[in-house]
């Protein structure tokens, strides 16, 4: 299976990005290239829905963490929703659900604490 990043805007700025596939270490460099670019680009509060994300691994864990504490030096966030599946499970089990505050079904993550 093959993975994929695509951007999408969000309503009240912020970016959200849809991850689809398999993220591990041979797929987790072009999210943290996306992750980087936004960053770069000045955007500070990254969703990343994972709705079409089929597998994780812990490099793309990692790589979650790592933009979570990227944009947390900006002033922003990194917040996760739409996980499914053993997905879902890897990010409850690990306690990443807790640290980045994932929510399944949150559509803008500044309408509640997020910061």
């Amino acid at each position: 299976m093959t993975f994929s990043v695509r951007y999408a805007g969000r309503d009240g700025g912020g970016a959200r990005l849809r991850l689809a596939g398999e993220l591990d270490l041979s797929t987790a460099p072009e999210l943290t290239a996306a992750i980087d670019r936004l960053s770069e680009a000045g955007e500070s509060r990254v969703l990343l829905d994972l709705t079409d994300l089929t597998f994780c691994d812990s490099t793309g864990m990692a790589v979650f963490v790592r933009g979570d504490n990227r944009a947390a030096a900006e002033g922003g966030w990194l917040r996760l929703t739409g996980a499914q599946g053993r997905v879902e499970r890897v990010l409850r089990v690990t306690g990443l659900a807790d640290v980045l505050r994932y929510e399944p079904d949150t559509v803008d993550p500044a309408s509640r604490s997020a910061s």
